[in-house]
């Protein structure tokens, strides 16, 4: 992914108001993200942690949907889960369920579509094995990195084609 500035950020949200999207704490460190391993750009917000922020490149475009961690009652830490975009898998809270306001009528009716997460939204470092998860079951797998890219990749056009398409 190349370096993204604050307007194309801002700009790129789809499932929320111009004005919430100029509110949306975006990562302090922008310039310093390793952009050459991101194949999205994914944050959660430290001042609402029920926050989480999605930026990809779709069909030529960038597009940006809000995330929340809906209301619930703690997990297990004593259970592995999974990332349902990236298939890592993590330890007790290092998945969330995070849910995206669909676009048009369906969103403000309060429909949304949620995915199972790696909580940091830190997918592509995952699959490349620059990030590992703690104490996590590590598989072994016998595709490519390129070839775990690849799935991510559709599993998150999947998951941004179901917000878009309201």
């Amino acid at each position: 992914m190349h370096p993204l500035a604050d307007s194309d950020i801002r700009t790129s949200f789809i499932n929320c108001s111009k004005g919430e999207a100029r509110r949306i704490a975006l990562p302090r460190n922008l310039a310093e993200l390793p952009w050459e391993d991101l194949d999205f750009l994914g944050w959660r917000d430290p001042g609402a942690p029920d926050r989480g922020y999605v930026v990809a490149e779709r069909e030529g475009k960038l597009v940006g949907v809000t995330l929340r961690v809906p209301q619930g009652g703690p997990r297990s830490m004593a259970k592995s889960t999974m990332c349902s975009l990236c298939l890592t898998s993590h330890p007790g809270s290092g998945v969330s369920l995070l849910a995206a306001r669909r676009v048009g009528p369906a969103g403000r009716e309060g429909n949304t579509v949620g995915a199972y997460m790696c909580a940091d939204l830190a997918c592509s470092l995952y699959v490349r094995g620059k990030k590992v998860p703690q104490m996590a079951m590590r598989y072994k797998e016998t595709l490519s990195v390129e070839e775990r890219i690849s799935r991510m990749l559709v599993n998150l056009d999947d998951f941004l084609g179901k917000v878009e398409r309201g």
